[in-house]
């Protein structure tokens, strides 16, 4: 690398470390912030060299991205943002703090996709999903698919690996050099029924979708997921044994064994390293707190609370929203998720934004009790499972909470 660039690495790593010494957190965006200071192409310099992966889309990315890099290690170290700080910043802590290794996987966030694909020069770029999130702030689903779009017509050596079950990622995918599609399914509709190419109505059976007015339909996908494993392009079975809960995590499995193969990993030979992942920037720990078994949840947008209630056991349950920045400000999402599916269990609710809510749950005829803290919820419930379902600084509130010794 240039001397400015290895200034600037050796900056970056330094500033990480005093953050996570001083407990101000694990470093994974200041670091880089100081970086890309120093040396505005240092991404650029860091990538160089290396293999990368990229996985990006609006739900999924984290988990995705850690059995991804689980997979491709098979083959050698890899750098990898494993704590989410997905935008430049955090790639650029993340690759510096790794050092030399021959491979890195990066989850990107969905909006800065263009900036990362042009910085570090892929072999491969995983797409997920779209759907709606922070809708304060983020862009309209299809104009984030036209996003992808352009940008993956301006970089046609890139491989695509790409969800052949969301007719936005499918568009938006349409103008990539070589695509590799995946079926993992969609339980979420709702931002996929009007067509992104001629604005007819999407039509859906039998696992099938097609447009009802251009020759826009889903692609035959050569991975598949079937019951608990995976099928490959030969059409040989794997069986898929992970620690994370919830069918939609087999379906981040495909997506991680799809991802691997373009760096020649073979899925046999990934598929028992997937098992190692028990848990992801604290997604789906558990912990032991009273007597009591709790279970943490992340839930950021409608698409992704759906898949938290099928992971969650039919146990007490504590919802928490908050309305800040990294959440988004605006909380009428709410009424795009069904909560109908926590009738019959103990639920409680808290966070700030709490009784926002209470009013939804209200509307949904299901009855709850309002605590402050997560101890007043632990003290609720009987002994036994605990299942806590946040989104994202609620997670984080609810999390250090858990980290304090009482």
């Amino acid at each position: 690398m240039p001397l400015r660039a290895k200034v600037a690495s050796s900056v970056s790593r330094t500033a990480a470390a005093l953050s996570r010494a001083a407990g101000r957190g694990d470093g994974s965006v200041i670091g880089g912030w100081i970086g890309l200071k120093i040396d505005p192409e240092l991404l650029a310099h860091l990538a160089a060299g290396r293999a990368i992966g990229l996985v990006s889309g609006t739900n999924g990315k984290t988990t995705t991205t850690r059995l991804a890099a689980a997979a491709v290690g098979v083959l050698g170290r890899v750098a990898t943002n494993s704590y989410g700080a997905n935008m430049p910043t955090g790639h650029t802590s993340a690759l510096a703090k790794a050092g030399a290794t021959p491979y890195a996987v990066l989850e990107v966030d969905e909006h800065y996709l263009p900036q990362v694909l042009e910085a570090t020069n892929p072999r491969v770029v995983a797409l997920l999903n779209l759907s709606r999130d922070q809708l304060d702030r983020a862009k309209e689903v299809a104009m984030m698919a036209q996003l992808w779009r352009v940008a993956l017509a301006e970089h046609p050596d890139v491989k695509v690996v790409a969800n052949a079950d969301d007719p936005m990622v499918v568009w938006a995918a349409a103008t990539a050099g070589a695509v590799t599609w995946f079926s993992a399914g969609q339980r979420w509709h709702d931002d996929s029924w009007v067509c992104p190419e001629c604005g007819s109505a999407i039509a859906r059976a039998d696992n099938q979708w097609w447009c009802a007015g251009c020759p826009l339909r889903r692609p035959e996908p050569q991975w598949v997921v079937d019951e608990d494993g995976v099928v490959d392009p030969t059409g040989a079975w794997h069986k898929v044994v992970l620690q994370l809960p919830g069918q939609v995590n087999v379906g981040n499995a495909a997506t991680a064994l799809a991802l691997a193969a373009e760096f020649g990993v073979r899925p046999m030979d990934a598929v028992s390293r997937l098992a190692m992942v028990t848990s992801v920037a604290g997604r789906y720990a558990q912990v032991v707190r009273n007597g009591r078994n709790i279970r943490l949840l992340l839930a950021k947008n409608p698409a992704s609370w759906l898949e938290a209630f099928d992971m969650a056991e039919q146990a007490p349950t504590l919802l928490s929203i908050n309305a800040r920045d990294p959440d988004g400000l605006d909380t009428s999402w709410l009424f795009d998720v069904d909560f109908s599916p926590l009738r019959g269990r103990q639920v409680l609710i808290t966070g700030d934004r709490a009784y926002d809510l209470a009013v939804r749950l209200e509307v949904n005829d299901v009855p709850f009790l309002h605590v402050a803290t997560l101890n007043a919820a632990i003290a609720s419930v009987p002994p036994g499972r605990l299942e806590v379902i946040a989104n994202y600084t609620a997670f984080q509130d609810i999390r250090a909470e858990l980290d304090r010794v009482n």
